[in-house]
């Protein structure tokens, strides 16, 4: 099976530009390029499901340019309802700076930066050099931009098709880049990119787009509670990461293990056959937490990842280092209190009780747990010398509400 018919059984065809691309793609040797915006000062799961495409094409024998578009990123790519904000030169250059460092430490390719020839364009040239190829009525009808009218879409955005096109002549005649590759809601800019160089060089260049990472509701694959998932461990740590891929769908977790992971059709097809008899296994959802989390931060990071999961579910704090409580309770509020304060007042303190009536009933009735431990004593008092680390005490009330201290 060439790379093109195994990008096709994973699903990550959508629109192609050409039909000779399946050869060329077969054979090898093209130089490609892939890009983002630096919008963010990390790189997220949909930008991962995507740049997996590059070391993907690159195993099979072609040639990966990652780019950065710092100068795109001042403009601003079209969203399809709304105007983007616009962001400072100094904030678009430390993101550039970020996603650069983080995309050669994921994947160890080249990273080149738009802005580096973008820059220097001045108005005329730009409007003879470039914007003479483009036809104000085709540009209307790239589907983008339609959607966009009703609304209204300023003459700034309107060009960013031009931007991206440039782009790709400017690689084609600096690297010899043949191939643009991105996800579906680029297929415009990439066809504007062929046809410049078609129209301004005489030069046949190729494209094709990935379908979106999904969810079953069609809303994007990548966020939890509305938080993104970033690759960078200090945004969303290991343990984050495993929470969020061991909840993926039934219905979709087999197309995550095709879009995200380097497992083989084998492996995937004998997974997704053990996950329909045993569902309540979930062997799909560990596997793609095992495969993405090794792949982006190591094995070592998966294996404390899964300690902390099973800790939180035993109940057993106590094997918990303070660096694995923080990440396991990253999502909690902490709350200070003060050494020798009793229970009783610190349940009320933390929101896990309204009142010491209340608070009594649930430590008599054995509801409430510190650091793991049944505690049924109203005279209990929280001190620094049982806190994980010298820092944490975990307090648990029923069997999902947790409460993160600090004693002062």
């Amino acid at each position: 099976m060439g790379i093109y018919e195994e990008l096709e059984w994973r699903g990550l065809i959508k629109d192609v530009s050409d039909p000779s691309l399946r050869e060329k793609l077969n054979a090898g040797g093209m130089t490609f390029y892939i890009g983002t915006d630096p919008t963010g000062d990390s790189l997220h799961i949909g930008h991962f499901s995507s740049f997996l495409i590059s070391k993907r094409l690159a195993d099979a024998g072609h040639h990966p340019i990652l780019l950065v578009g710092g100068a795109t990123g001042l403009i601003g790519d079209p969203k399809p309802n709304s105007e983007r904000p616009m962001i400072t030169y100094e904030q678009v250059q430390h993101n550039f700076e970020c996603l650069k460092k983080q995309a050669q430490e994921i994947f160890g390719f080249k990273v080149v930066n738009n802005f580096d020839w973008i820059k220097d364009i001045n108005t005329i040239d730009f409007l003879r050099d470039y914007g003479k190829y483009f036809n104000v009525t085709y540009m209307l009808n790239k589907d983008i931009i339609k959607r966009r009218l009703d609304e209204g879409i300023s003459f700034t955005e309107f060009s960013y098709m031009i931007l991206q096109a440039l782009d790709f002549v400017h690689l084609n005649e600096t690297y010899g880049c043949t191939l643009e590759v991105a996800g579906q809601d680029q297929w415009g800019n990439i066809t504007s990119g062929i046809e410049l160089a078609r129209r301004k060089n005489g030069t046949e260049l190729y494209g094709f787009t990935m379908p979106l990472l999904t969810k079953s509701d069609g809303t994007k694959f990548g966020k939890t509670n509305g938080k993104a998932i970033w690759l960078d461990k200090t945004k969303t740590s290991p343990y984050e990461m495993y929470q969020f891929f061991i909840n993926a769908e039934d219905e979709k977790v087999i197309d995550y293990l095709k879009f995200l992971t380097f497992l083989t059709r084998e492996e995937i097809e004998e997974i997704e056959a053990k996950q329909k008899a045993e569902p309540e296994k979930r062997l799909a959802q560990q596997t793609l937490a095992h495969e993405v989390i090794k792949f982006l931060h190591g094995e070592e990071a998966y294996q404390q990842a899964l300690k902390i999961s099973k800790a939180l579910f035993s109940g057993d704090i106590k094997s918990l280092t303070k660096e694995e409580i923080q990440m396991g309770f990253n999502d909690l509020p902490l709350n200070e209190i003060e050494e020798g304060s009793l229970l009783v007042d610190v349940l009320i303190q933390v929101g896990l009780a309204k009142s010491k009536r209340e608070s009594r009933e649930f430590i008599t009735n054995g509801a409430v747990l510190v650091n793991g431990d049944k505690c049924t004593d109203l005279t209990k008092t929280l001190t620094k010398a049982e806190a994980i680390g010298q820092t944490y005490i975990v307090i648990r009330r029923g069997k999902k509400l947790y409460a993160l201290t600090q004693v002062k």
